[in-house]
């Protein structure tokens, strides 16, 4: 099993096995694939090293991924939240960040409903 950028590899073609470090998605897969020289569809088992450590320069050089990304991202988020924003506001409470409706859904952000009780008449 291979192993880059501290994400152990799949046994799966490149393009998918390298979408399994965060940060990479599949356009960005097969750009990866193309500058390192290695083929899209061969299996990551049957990579030599060479085009592995190839594959981890390209990694390094051009991409942020996992540890630095996730940072970047943070801290992205902090900024907003330190300058009181809108997005820094809902991401405080919360709530969705994008303009999504509140009143019905939005329970991912929401979290599990929370039982009022009714009101007397």
């Amino acid at each position: 099993m291979a192993r880059i950028a501290g994400v152990d590899l799949p046994n799966k073609p490149v393009r998918i096995a390298l979408t399994y470090i965060y940060g990479i998605g599949h356009t960005s897969a097969d750009d990866i694939c193309r500058r390192a020289a290695v083929e899209p569809s061969r299996r990551v088992n049957e990579l030599a090293a060479e085009d592995l450590n190839e594959l981890r320069s390209v990694l390094e050089n051009d991409y942020k991924v996992e540890g630095r990304l996730r940072t970047e991202v943070n801290l992205n988020i902090k900024r907003l939240m330190d300058i009181g924003c809108n997005r820094g506001l809902r991401h405080r409470r919360g709530l969705p960040v994008r303009g999504q409706r509140t009143r019905t859904n939005a329970r991912t952000r929401k979290g599990k409903r929370k039982t009022v009780a009714g009101k007397k008449k």
